[in-house]
């Protein structure tokens, strides 16, 4: 059990009364709750397997922070309290913990059920990319490496289909077959990363619902959170991953196939939503391509999962030995849905 009294005392913070609770559905980062006399706040170990510098999301959040402070200082930006000795961050036992101001009065969700939902997420991840356009992508450093980068993605599955086991193999023919007709969405990445018209910016990264902040009177989204992964990426990434995580009915987890669809309302929600605040800002390029951002996470997502279950369930947890081919199912089936939601638009 880590010291709660040793770490937060390195915080310029008052500890009276103090009570720490777990805190959220977050699967990476172990979360807690803080309550003292009259504050709250939000402590987290930062999981190392997954973020191996530390350092370098502390560097990526103050460079966006200074950024933000001075060009949008009406921003609710989610940032880390210093330590008593300036430090964005108490390691304790090689362990790292950080700690950020509860947002009172906040909610967050983990299902999109409305339109309303996923319009007010979309504007809240796009006016965080707003607040930082125009910043040097230099100050940053990735935070995980290769994190998007779909040809990497595409060729460990590639190496996987050679040298998975044959019983596996057999059993995802079809599948790997199926993925691999779809190539031309690498080939298009590829094109898109030496166009000067889709530029790198700082993007989130990780725009599943449960990263919007939401007012529990207004029920409007007020920031975004877990900011691990702000980091250089392009449009594609987070529009992307609203279109993956949001518009199904039905997880990533389900094996009831048919009921994978795309729900209009939520696909325009999320577009508007997006473009109210980005509009201004994106290239032509980068709007002709939000749909392929689409196609782009899915894509990846789903040659992921099928690679990790050729090559042996070594990096997903998995609940039974065909979680992961059924996960690969079920982007694939998400995958088709999308393109043929978009081809008739």
């Amino acid at each position: 059990m880590p010291d709660f009294d040793e770490i937060l005392k390195r915080y310029p913070i008052r500890i009276a009364n103090l009570t720490v609770e777990t805190f959220g559905d977050g699967l990476i980062n172990d979360t807690f709750l803080v309550t003292t006399d009259n504050e709250k706040y939000i402590l987290q170990k930062v999981n190392t397997e997954v973020f191996q510098s530390p350092e370098i999301i502390a560097s990526n959040l103050q460079a966006a922070a200074e950024y933000i402070n001075k060009k949008t200082p009406e921003y609710t930006f989610i940032s880390p309290l210093q330590t008593t000795d300036n430090q964005p961050f108490v390691l304790q036992k090689k362990e790292y913990w950080r700690l950020t101001n509860f947002l009172e009065n906040s909610f967050s969700i983990n299902i999109v059920s409305t339109a309303d939902e996923a319009f007010e997420a979309a504007k809240a991840f796009a006016t965080l990319t707003k607040n930082l356009h125009g910043i040097s992508s230099e100050k940053f450093e990735s935070t995980i490496a290769a994190f998007h980068n779909l040809s990497l993605r595409f060729q460990q599955f590639e190496e996987a289909v050679v040298f998975s086991k044959a019983k596996r193999k057999e059993k995802a023919k079809d599948l790997i077959d199926n993925y691999l007709s779809q190539r031309h969405l690498v080939e298009t990445y590829e094109h898109l990363l030496s166009n000067k018209e889709m530029p790198v910016r700082i993007m989130h990264h990780d725009t599943k619902i449960n990263n919007a902040l939401f007012d529990r009177i207004t029920k409007k989204a007020v920031t975004v959170c877990d900011l691990d992964t702000l980091m250089p990426g392009r449009v594609i990434s987070d529009i992307g991953d609203m279109f993956r995580t949001y518009l199904s009915p039905v997880s990533e987890d389900s094996i009831d196939f048919e009921k994978i669809t795309i729900r209009k309302e939520i696909y325009e929600a999320i577009k508007t939503g997006y473009l109210s605040e980005l509009n201004s800002v994106l290239t032509e390029t980068e709007k002709q391509h939000l749909n392929y951002g689409g196609e782009f996470m899915i894509y990846m997502q789903g040659i992921r999962f099928l690679a990790d279950y050729l090559n042996g369930d070594v990096y997903y947890p998995v609940k039974h030995s065909e979680h992961n081919f059924d996960r690969a199912m079920n982007q694939w089936v998400l995958l088709k849905a999308f393109q043929e939601f978009v081809a008739r638009k």
